[in-house]
Parts: C-alpha cells; structure tokens; sequence
C-alpha cells in the first residue's frame, strides 16, 4: 500500500514577505505591482523585492487579476491565418506578452478582412487591450464601445482613434523597388495592386507611383487583384497583353500577387526575368519557394508583434509608446534583372 504524500511546506504569503521585510503588506502590493514608484522608496522597493524572491514567493496572478479587475489578456485581431505574415506577427506580440505575465487570444477576421462576430459576450470584462491589423480592421466593429485600449498595427497615421500604433516604413519599402528597377533600366512597369482597400496598399502605391514619376520616360499601368495566386495571375495575364508596349517589370503588393504574376509570365511564354522582372512584398516563404526566387521587401513581422504587445503594455501603464515606424529592406533575389536589350551587370 502506498503511503500518501506528505504535504510540503506552504507557500509564503505577502504577509510573509511584509514580516521579513519590515514593512506592511500594501507596501509589499505597491513594490510587487510595480506601483510604487513615488510611493515608495528605491531602497525599500530593493528591499521588499530581494525578500520575496529569497523566499520563493509567487504572487497569485488569478486573485491579484480579480482585485484590479483584469484578465492579462490582449486581443490581436489579424486578417485569416493562412497569412504567414500574421502568423510571425502573433509569435512575437506572445513572446513579449509572455514575459509580463499576459496571454495573447489571436482572433481572425472570418473572411480575411470583413466584420467579425463578438469574440466574448463582454470584451470590457474579458480583455485588458486589443491590438489590430488594418487589414481586419472592420472586425473592430463588434467591440466599439467596450471602452478598451486598443493599438493598430499598420495603419494611417492621420486617423483618430487608436491608443497607439505600430506602423513599418512602406513607402520606403516601395521606393527601394523603384530604384532598384529604374536603376537596372526599366521604365515601363505593371502595378500589380492589391484589391484589399487599406491604408498600407494604398501607401504602397503612392510611394511607388510618386518614384516612378520622378523620372522622365516611365509608363505604368496598373491592375488589381485580389490577395491570391489565380487572381493575381489573371489580373497580370490580362495588363500583359494589352496593345501598346509590353511592360518589362510587375511590381507585386505582396508575394503571393507575384507567385500569380509568375505564372503569368510563364502561360505567355515568358521568362522571368530575361524577359520580365518581377518583384514582391512581405518576404513570405513563399518568396524563396518559387523560381527564381523573388526580389521581394522584407518586413520585420515578429518585431511588428513585438512592438505592439509593448505599445498595449505601455499604455496600460499610463507611459507612452515607442514612437518611429519600424525599418523595411529590399532583398534583391533572381526575379529581377535589367529590361530586354539592355546588357546584363
């Protein structure tokens, strides 16, 4: 017959750290709670803190949560999973949710980018922020009214609303395209434009349209598309074959537009890049899935997640956000190469 266990010691409480500590269990609160700056003394917050951990205590997150009357639970609403991108940018607003004691419900829009059902019957009482990608940003329409902090990833910067925001540098992504196109010799260019009405494809296009003008002797037309391989393939089938000169390079607004611009080329006879360059954007894996691999911009998607958490994290504190957009590069990959009839570097 087996014994039972015998029950270890118990756990320290806060009047236990309070006792060891000398000081009173509200002081022992404010030090742990990270609420006792201005309150109390760096002296004794060191104090209370190096007694607590040399006791082994363990603060109880379920009952102090019920106390402050929040659940450390932050809302990211993304667009449909099937988007690697979003996927990165869930890894990192985790990880740092992760190291302050918050979890992370990741909540897609049903259709990608259209209104969403309520994800709790009470958001107000269910979440302590929600973070969101503008390409989900209808999804939002459930929780007006909750009066809860929210950030934006990705978003116009001119718009109200938002507690903060987290933006990558777009048009940057976008002028590096450009010069790196105009620099191998192109000047008739295709515009393969996402469908998806949002800021960021429209920051997309005006930074790429305004470098472009900015030479003499370019030409673009555009087509949109929606964000899959056959709709960016029609789409770019259809521009390519258009009277007048054939475009000799498709800026895509993001890698799967130009997986589908790809096998456009390829359905008319075309060779990517002696005859047609083609770039993307987003650095998905599916950039270096195709061949040739796609010159392509790459966005920090796992910082983007990170950024945000931190912005939720800042703004529940009362402190203010990081400011700055965050930095995008150009990867220059086989899809890209200098126009027919030009030699090749």
């Amino acid at each position: 017959m087996t014994s039972p266990a015998l029950p270890g010691p118990p756990r320290p409480t806060s009047r236990d750290v309070a006792r060891a500590a000398g000081v009173s269990q509200a002081t022992v609160s404010l030090v742990l709670g990270e609420k006792w700056r201005g309150r109390v003394s760096e002296t004794t917050a060191a104090r209370v803190r190096d007694t607590a951990r040399g006791l082994g205590y363990r603060p109880n997150l379920a009952a102090r949560n019920l106390r402050l009357g929040r659940t450390r639970t932050a809302l990211l609403v993304v667009p449909a999973l099937t988007n690697e991108f979003f996927a990165r940018v869930y890894t990192g607003a985790a990880a740092v949710a992760a190291e302050h004691g918050f979890g992370v419900v990741l909540y897609p829009s049903p259709d990608g980018t259209g209104p969403a059902r309520d994800p709790f019957p009470s958001a107000r009482a269910a979440l302590d922020g929600v973070i969101a990608s503008s390409m989900a940003a209808d999804a939002l329409d459930a929780l007006h009214g909750a009066n809860v902090p929210l950030v934006m990833l990705d978003s116009d910067p001119s718009a109200p609303g938002p507690a903060a925001r987290v933006n990558l540098d777009i048009a940057d992504g976008m002028r590096q395209v450009a010069r790196h196109l105009l620099a191998l010799g192109h000047r008739r260019f295709l515009h393969l434009a996402s469908a998806v009405d949002t800021w960021t494809f429209t920051a997309r296009a005006g930074a790429l349209h305004t470098a472009l003008r900015e030479v003499p002797g370019t030409e673009v037309r555009t087509a949109s598309a929606a964000l899959d391989v056959r709709a960016g393939r029609e789409a770019a089938e259809h521009a390519l074959t258009l009277p007048g000169p054939r475009p000799t390079a498709v800026v895509c607004d993001d890698d799967i537009l130009a997986a589908g611009a790809c096998k456009a080329a390829r359905r008319l006879g075309l060779r990517v890049p002696d005859d047609l360059s083609v770039t993307g954007f987003d650095d998905l894996a599916l950039a270096t899935a195709v061949e040739p691999e796609l010159t392509t911009v790459q966005l920090p998607a796992e910082q983007v997640g990170e950024r945000g958490m931190a912005a939720l994290l800042a703004v529940l504190a009362g402190r203010q956000a990081q400011p700055g957009s965050l930095p995008v590069r150009l990867v220059v990959r086989g899809s890209s190469a200098p126009p027919p009839g030009l030699p090749t570097a």
